[in-house]
């Protein structure tokens, strides 16, 4: 590992830290911000070079701080504001060690008054320490319309009075919830990017597990937060497996588990095991106990299916939603037969929230290959290529349907 590295590895330890004591000495959550990450620039231009500081928060906090008196002061000049301002200048600022705000700012920026957009932009702003470039890089957007977001997302939290504090104890819950939700779509967004060339935004799913182990370190009763983890851990361990070497999705089926992180699978395996002994039962848990199974299975051919179906017959009750019905039939169709599978999907695609979905003729094409329906499989496949905005998946799709047709032209020739 690199000089710099370690110093962006440090950084983004150090960035939520920062950023609740400025909030916390001074309020203003979007000034703070700013400071705050002009701060972290600073020290990623220096420290690799002059050694980090004796004391690294310390050091951040007195630069943000100076920052952010003098964004003040300009603000204030453009509203004739001045007098005064220079008293705001701290001449020195001790870091308030024993005091970390890296759940509260989570909490914060998954404020119920914000989009799951604004929510994600401004977790990995303020949390994550990634820059609106970095950010934009990620999701594939124009770097302005992530600072839109931003920008939109702290104006709002400052129209609504929210203060850098964690709620009542009575919303703590619903709100850890928000934060949760707000990680869990920060790592699928990385694990299976919605579009582009790529099929993995590695940037985001190591963030979303680095703030998730953090969370967890807060807050360690929490059932949901180590069942998200464990999901994490145990889904991303496929990912070297996922790709070939140009960069084509392998499914599940064709992977080789060699190559699988043996290291992660038995973090998240353990992690699970004792997490469903001893927490209520929530819907993280057991997406992470379906992929545990999955983990577990030495080949595609082990793959205990019984046990995942009744897994997803649970989860169908708890956290019902669309993608877990296309998953839960998948499992019906390992476990009854494909025809089964073709028949509940039928069902289940007038759901308006599964109309014209990719995910759905992808899955109609999985079952009618299996039940030997090759030619109105490769039709499906070839209509889930077109609806995906994912180049991998595009092509993935597009090779079912090239191979069932040259299977087809084969049988006819002999």
């Amino acid at each position: 590992m690199t000089a710099a590295t370690k110093v962006e590895d440090r950084l983004r330890e150090l960035a939520p830290q920062v950023l609740g004591s400025l909030v916390r000495r001074y309020g203003g959550f979007d000034t703070c911000e700013d400071a705050v990450q002009e701060a972290l620039l600073a020290a990623a231009l220096h420290w690799p070079a002059e050694g980090v500081p004796r004391n690294p928060k310390g050091w951040l906090i007195t630069v943000a701080s100076r920052r952010r008196t003098e964004l003040w002061r300009n603000d204030s000049a453009r509203r004739r504001r001045e007098e005064g301002a220079a008293s705001l200048e701290p001449p020195h600022v001790e870091p308030i060690e024993e005091v970390d705000d890296t759940l509260t700012l989570l909490v914060l920026c998954a404020h119920p008054s914000l989009t799951p957009a604004s929510q994600v932009a401004l977790t990995l702003r303020a949390v994550g320490g990634l820059s609106t470039a970095e950010i934009a890089r990620a999701f594939l957007v124009p770097e302005s319309t992530v600072a839109q977001r931003i920008s939109r997302a702290k104006q709002r939290i400052k129209a609504s009075g929210a203060q850098l504090r964690l709620p009542p104890q009575a919303e703590r819950s619903a709100r850890i919830g928000a934060v949760l939700h707000v990680l869990y779509l920060i790592f699928n967004e990385g694990y299976t990017a919605s579009s582009g060339s790529a099929l993995h935004r590695v940037e985001l799913t190591t963030e979303a597990i680095r703030l998730t182990r953090q969370l967890r370190d807060r807050v360690p009763e929490n059932g949901e937060i180590a069942g998200l983890l464990a999901l994490m851990l145990l889904t991303d361990a496929r990912r070297p497996a996922r790709t070939g070497h140009d960069g084509a999705l392998i499914p599940l089926a064709e992977q080789d588990r060699r190559r699988w992180d043996a290291e992660a699978i038995a973090e998240g395996v353990n992690l699970i095991t004792q997490t469903l002994a001893v927490a209520p039962v929530g819907p993280y848990q057991l997406q992470a106990a379906i992929a545990a199974v999955h983990d577990e299975a030495a080949r595609h051919e082990d793959t205990d299916w019984r046990q995942i179906l009744g897994l997803y017959e649970l989860l169908h009750v708890v956290a019902p939603g669309p993608m877990v019905t296309l998953n839960r039939i998948v499992a019906v169709a390992m476990v009854d037969g494909p025809h089964i599978g073709l028949q509940q999907l039928a069902a289940a695609a007038d759901d308006p929230a599964l109309a014209d979905h990719h995910r759905v003729h992808a899955v109609r094409a999985h079952l009618l290959e299996l039940a030997g329906e090759h030619e109105a499989a490769r039709d499906c496949y070839r209509l889930a290529a077109h609806r995906t905005l994912s180049v991998p998946e595009q092509r993935y799709l597009e090779s079912r349907a090239v191979h069932l047709e040259r299977s087809a032209n084969k049988a006819r020739q002999a």
